[in-house]
């Protein structure tokens, strides 16, 4: 790649994810004045008609039937991954033999060991590496984790952290590729990563923890008809210790009736707390403890100019970022590090971690004890 040109990418599905990353991509050039912006350079998809018909609706003129065609391109800087999660690791390991930068969405893999290998072959081939937890790029997530580094709420005591949505609590929703053991857990993985990476990132590492894990919906009926029994989890709990000292707990939950995006955490300190809930990603709730007897509350922040990143897309405090406007700043962030700015988190060797608690959160469900995390992560990671 070279200095100042666009960083071409190719990008590897057209679903939900496909989709925002290219919505990402062009909004994060039209936004951030970028020294080096992405740019849609080439659409892999499961055929090449499907490729074909994606390109058409996401406005991407080079299409290929052929992931392994798109890694192979001399036009293709940086590999984007947005397929299910069985298939990231031949298609990153692919990329990174070609010495190409790799955008995968999360989770990295099925397993911690698949994706510490991974982690560990990026870093010997001297790969940059990104992994899609856009919700650690929305700016008051940012400030959540100030507020702690700063010891503006003092010594953090206590964490409570839940993702839960409603997409599976229908029993006749169908079996998808989400309920496939082979692609690794259920709803921990799918939507306990997310909330696993913000308390990694606003506390800091796990030490323990402690887990039950439940399936509310035994069967399914798959697209042709029969019926097959369900081998993931549609719910999980843990209690958990952190290095640091501060304990808490972690739900995730993708039956939790009612619930659309209700990714949140409490972060309770000696001196004060903080909560934030994705379904109002734009409001801070922040309590600081000391003020005057009958006066003292909770305050409310909204999302504004003073905010790392909000400022580009709107002057005004209050009006709101949105899904792909965070999405849009996690891509401004790959930018930066692609043009020798900060380096990028989270990368492979973070989401290997994330992907180790959710290992022990299954090991410890299904032993029924406490698991130390070391007993997931290789001794060098």
């Amino acid at each position: 790649m070279s200095g100042g040109a666009p960083i071409r990418v190719g990008l590897i599905g057209s679903g939900f994810m496909g989709r925002s990353h290219a919505i990402a991509i062009r909004t994060a050039a039209a936004v951030f004045g970028l020294a080096r912006p992405l740019v849609l350079e080439l659409l892999a998809d499961v055929d090449a008609a499907a490729a074909s018909r994606a390109g058409l609706a996401l406005g991407i003129a080079r299409t290929t039937g052929d992931w392994r065609a798109l890694v192979a391109d001399p036009e293709v800087d940086l590999v984007d991954i947005t397929t299910p999660n069985t298939l990231h690791e031949p298609m990153a390991m692919a990329a990174i033999a070609a010495s190409k930068p790799v955008y995968c969405e999360k989770p990295l893999a099925p397993d911690a060991a698949t994706a510490f290998r991974l982690a560990d072959a990026a870093e010997a081939a001297g790969v940059p590496t990104f992994v899609g937890f856009n919700y650690l790029k929305n700016p008051l997530t940012r400030i959540a984790r100030e507020l702690v580094e700063s010891g503006e709420i003092g010594e953090v005591w206590g964490f409570r952290g839940i993702h839960a949505e409603d997409y599976m609590t229908d029993p006749a929703a169908l079996w998808t590729w989400r309920l496939d053991p082979k692609g690794g857990a259920g709803a921990v993985a799918d939507l306990g990563s997310h909330i696993i990476s913000l308390a990694r990132f606003v506390v800091g590492d796990i030490e323990a923890l402690s887990a039950d894990l439940s399936t509310k919906v035994a069967e399914r009926q798959a697209a042709d008809g029969t019926r097959r029994k369900v081998e993931v989890d549609d719910e999980a709990r843990a209690l958990v210790r952190f290095t640091n000292g501060a304990t808490g707990t972690l739900e995730a939950s993708w039956v939790g009736t009612g619930r659309k995006m209700h990714l949140a955490f409490e972060l309770t300190g000696s001196k004060g707390s903080v909560c934030l809930n994705m379904e109002r990603m734009n409001e801070l709730r922040l309590f600081i403890s000391g003020g005057k007897l009958g006066r003292d509350g909770w305050v409310e922040i909204p999302a504004g100019p003073a905010h790392p990143d909000y400022a580009p897309f709107c002057p005004a405090p209050g009006h709101q970022l949105g899904f792909n406007e965070i999405k849009a700043i996690e891509v401004k962030a790959i930018a930066e590090a692609l043009a020798g700015g900060p380096a990028f988190y989270p990368d492979f060797r973070e989401a290997a971690m994330v992907q180790a608690t959710v290992d022990a959160v299954l090991l410890s469900a299904r032993e029924r004890r406490w698991v130390e995390l070391k007993e997931l992560v290789p001794p060098a990671a």
